[in-house]
């Protein structure tokens, strides 16, 4: 793992051990952020289910501004932790234990609401839906938030909330990627 382009380009990233973290496979990471193009520039970003934190920090080497990194798992938070740490980027992040799939009222504090987000929840554990609910809800979406979301192909997505419109899907084998905007 590894990261794809930008400052950092090349520099690797380490995952926890097990296999109850499974990071965004890199043809699928580059795949996105190409699809996202230059616009990552100037960005708030707010990476969900973080895991390793690859998507965040991807963004930020691609010229994103901060970083929120949000998981449950300790492993992972010592993960995500760790990556930052290694590649000089604490100072532009934050890293958030939280049980996502109840609510995202950890973000209460945030000053300003996120333009990019991104949302791997662990597969076919029915977390998308009440996760882009609760993103709604947060009231930390900025007008124009991007939301891409890494899930099963057998799960769906439909309908989206109130509040956010489905624009593309891109399917990678068993991975499919969900591209939605915020029409707040």
């Amino acid at each position: 793992m590894r990261v794809i382009s930008g400052r950092l380009k090349g520099r690797r990233l380490v995952a926890p051990a097990g296999m109850n973290t499974r990071p965004t496979a890199d043809r699928i990471k580059e795949s996105v952020f190409n699809i996202l193009g230059p616009t990552i520039q100037a960005q708030k970003v707010l990476d969900l289910f973080a895991g390793t934190g690859a998507l965040g920090i991807e963004a930020l080497s691609r010229g994103a501004l901060t970083a929120v990194f949000i998981d449950q798992a300790k492993p992972a938070l010592a993960t995500i932790r760790r990556n930052l740490r290694d590649l000089q980027l604490e100072a532009r992040t934050r890293v958030i234990q939280w049980d996502i799939r109840k609510n995202l009222n950890c973000l209460r504090t945030e000053p300003q609401p996120f333009d990019l987000i991104f949302m791997d929840p662990p597969y076919e554990t029915d977390a998308v839906l009440p996760t882009l609910t609760a993103l709604t809800i947060s009231g930390m979406l900025a007008d124009t938030a991007r939301i891409v979301v890494e899930h099963s192909r057998r799960e769906t997505i439909l309908p989206v909330p109130a509040g956010l419109v489905l624009v593309s899907q891109r399917q990678f084998g068993k991975t499919l990627v969900s591209f939605l905007n915020a029409v707040l």
